[in-house]
């Protein structure tokens, strides 16, 4: 009988160690697993690095792409290329950096160092044609808009002189539905646009408030033009077609906004500001531009002066917090543990 018990509690044992080891797989294998989550990127200006959180809650996530990663000094523009790879300005440095959208990490100096004259480059874009448009400053003395290559980064020309712009280099570049560039003047407070094939000088599209200083202009989901202002703490919005103006959609201070610098619509429909004087990102009602809340929390992640959003389209690999899957493995283990001590 004796034999019976202990062959019978054998068969349970080996039952119990044979399931030990799936469960300890699945857990070590969820503590190293991805789980796929889509993300904010924002540009942290004063520590080189572009950081990423969580779309939904705002929950810092982890640093994209490292402080300094191929040489990036001072993070002020950002693009997405046809290769879906990411192309930074480097304000410092003047160049054009790229990255693996996937990844973060550094591929190349898309735009090399002072190809074309390029000093401090503020923002940029691809146009309808494919290539790269830079506003930045040549050889350091004028400002002007500067066509690259979109697929080799080869300088092709000065798109926009600098007589056609005014002394304030423009931080803010946008091509509209019309295939036309609209640039800020912080000077006459004016949105200016230019001829997206030849660069020619159209018109004063929108004209701001006296005493503004217009920032980053976005085009909204209802085709309308965001702009904000960073000395009045405000998002005006006009009429995408007419430049006519509608509103003021965020109004000055709104939800402690100080210093607007970029301005996105999330895939929620909310329109996302990058507060640089309060290091931090707040949401606002994409109708009605009502305060929410506070996306992205001051300092989150050592976040420094956010100089642009972007929503990745695509789900990102995020690794799991390891202090939570460690703990599932543990417990994993101590519950059959358990088990096994009551038959020994």
């Amino acid at each position: 009988m004796n034999n019976h018990f202990s062959n019978a509690t054998n068969m349970k044992l080996l039952k119990i160690s044979k399931l030990t080891m799936p469960l300890l797989t699945l857990a070590l294998l969820s503590w190293v697993a991805p789980q796929a989550n889509a993300a904010l990127l924002v540009g942290s200006r004063n520590n080189n690095s572009v950081l990423r959180y969580d779309e939904e809650t705002g929950k810092f996530i982890d640093t994209f792409i490292p402080s300094g990663s191929g040489g990036l000094n001072v993070t002020v523009g950002f693009a997405v290329g046809s290769d879906q790879n990411y192309y930074l300005s480097n304000f410092a440095g003047s160049s054009i950096e790229r990255y693996n959208g996937k990844s973060g990490d550094f591929i190349d100096s898309f735009v090399p160092k002072d190809s074309g004259g390029l000093k401090l480059p503020q923002d940029l874009a691809f146009g309808p044609d494919g290539n790269l448009y830079v506003a930045g400053t040549v050889n350091g003395t004028t400002n002007a808009i500067l066509r690259y290559d979109g697929k080799t980064g080869t300088f092709i020309n000065t798109f926009i002189s600098s007589d056609k712009i005014d002394p304030a280099a423009p931080f803010s570049l946008t091509f509209g539905s019309d295939d036309n560039i609209y640039l800020n003047s912080s000077i006459t407070g004016t949105i200016k646009r230019y001829d997206g094939k030849t660069g020619a000088f159209i018109d004063n599209f929108a004209q701001s408030k006296p005493g503004s200083i217009p920032g980053s202009l976005t085009f909204g989901p209802d085709g309308n033009l965001y702009v904000a202002d960073f000395k009045t703490n405000d998002i005006a919005r006009y009429n995408g077609k007419t430049g006519e103006f509608i509103d003021f959609f965020v109004t000055s201070n709104s939800g402690g906004l100080s210093g607007p610098v970029k301005q996105t619509f999330g895939s929620d429909g909310n329109l996302y500001v990058g507060s640089i004087l309060t290091n931090n990102v707040l949401r606002y009602n994409g109708k009605t531009g009502a305060f929410i809340d506070v996306f992205v929390p001051a300092g989150s992640g050592g976040l420094k002066k956010p100089r642009f959003l972007y929503f990745t389209k695509d789900a990102i690999a995020v690794p799991e917090s390891r202090t939570e899957l460690a703990l599932l493995a543990f417990v994993a283990t101590l519950s059959v543990g358990k088990v096994i001590r009551r038959f020994q």
